[in-house]
């Protein structure tokens, strides 16, 4: 995804302030819209719209679970299947079935049962290259996990921390649906018999080099995007999304015939995420007319070339040049949410031990 400027205004707010004409939205950074979608919501609805972006997906969560008794906003967007269950478990979000849920892909909805939260979007946790790095080295780009610990690709590779940020939480959690898991003592350390750790350690010893959240990494560290060709990026390997290379197609000026960076689709994991009623919003009314916009056939085809994301509604088309750059993985490391809730912290723990320490 790419950060892009919000429409509506945003800043520190506390719930809703009582005004019921105005909703506030609290995101991750990468939230964006269509002016003229917004305003047509705006019109129509009655309400303003205020968001209020928190940083990566992780922070913005954990930010949200702080201040639920006291929240910035009425309607959180961004907490993925990564998260999901620290959200629920904390009590983030209040029931409510959007217009629209009937739509929604059977493969991508959680929680049925409560309706806490509302699947908006989907996507592929990746890694990304610069293909113009490879071309000039004569080097094959990797295309799996395994290519990423071959000594070839030594100190290539940038990835975001995954106590931190959502997508280093995908990345990590792909290597242990691929690996499984080799086992962590009490103390949070990496017991022998392999898995995600062994695999873990191979890539520490191969330079992975670990940044705070998708922003830095994509936007300074990679030497494949826009802004990491500006910043003077040396990576030509980020965890990112199968959706990114369309960004640096969409955006550039004049538009490349293709791509300039490529996805390793041996690497991916499925990310879905969800947006919900906070359960302390000043304005509930509001909130619920907010996420039925976001399951809105209007609005789910307005978010790809925004947020470069899928939509989840059934009906919803793809813009072709989206379709054509940033295909979705064909088969994707995924792993149910029950299992991210049983291990998720302490994979994370032992992740932070074997690698930044």
């Amino acid at each position: 995804m790419v950060t892009l400027s919000a429409c509506g205004s945003s800043g520190s707010t506390s719930g809703s302030g009582g005004d019921s004409k105005t909703v506030t939205l609290v995101s991750h950074d990468s939230w964006a819209v269509s002016k003229s979608v917004l305003a047509d919501f705006e019109k129509q609805s009655g309400y303003t719209v205020k968001v209020l972006k928190d940083g990566d997906a992780g922070q913005a969560v954990n930010k949200a679970i702080l201040t639920k008794d006291n929240p910035q906003g009425d309607v959180l967007f961004g907490v993925d299947n990564t998260l999901l269950s620290r959200a629920l478990d904390n009590g983030l979000f209040q029931p409510y079935r959007p217009k629209g849920y009937d739509m929604v892909v059977h493969r991508y909805r959680a929680d049925e049962a409560g309706h806490r939260v509302t699947p908006i979007d989907s996507g592929d946790i990746c890694v990304n290259y610069d293909k113009k790095y490879f071309a000039d080295h004569k080097l094959t780009p990797p295309a799996t996990f395994d290519d990423l610990i071959k000594p070839e690709y030594k100190n290539l590779l940038v990835t975001e921390n995954a106590s931190t940020s959502s997508p280093g939480l995908g990345f990590l959690l792909g290597t242990a649906a691929k690996y499984g898991d080799g086992g962590t003592s009490r103390s949070g350390e990496a017991e022998s018999g392999g898995g995600w750790q062994d695999y873990w350690k191979k890539l520490k010893a191969n330079g992975v080099k670990v940044v705070d959240g998708w922003e830095q990494a994509y936007n300074e560290e990679f030497s494949g995007s826009a802004g990491g060709r500006k910043a003077g990026g040396e990576r030509p390997l980020v965890v990112s999304y199968a959706s990114s290379p369309p960004v640096e197609v969409v955006y550039a000026k004049p538009r490349p015939k293709t791509a300039p960076t490529g996805v390793a689709y041996g690497t991916c994991f499925q990310q879905v995420e969800y947006a919900g009623l906070l359960s302390n919003a000043g304005n509930s009314k509001g909130g619920k007319a907010l996420l039925d916009f976001l399951l809105s056939e209007k609005f789910q085809q307005d978010m790809p070339l925004n947020m470069f994301v899928y939509p989840v509604r059934e009906t919803a088309e793809v813009p072709a040049e989206f379709a054509k750059y940033g295909p979705q993985a064909k088969d994707p490391e995924t792993m149910a949410p029950d299992r991210i809730a049983a291990h998720r912290d302490q994979w994370v723990k032992s992740w932070t031990s074997l690698v930044l320490k």
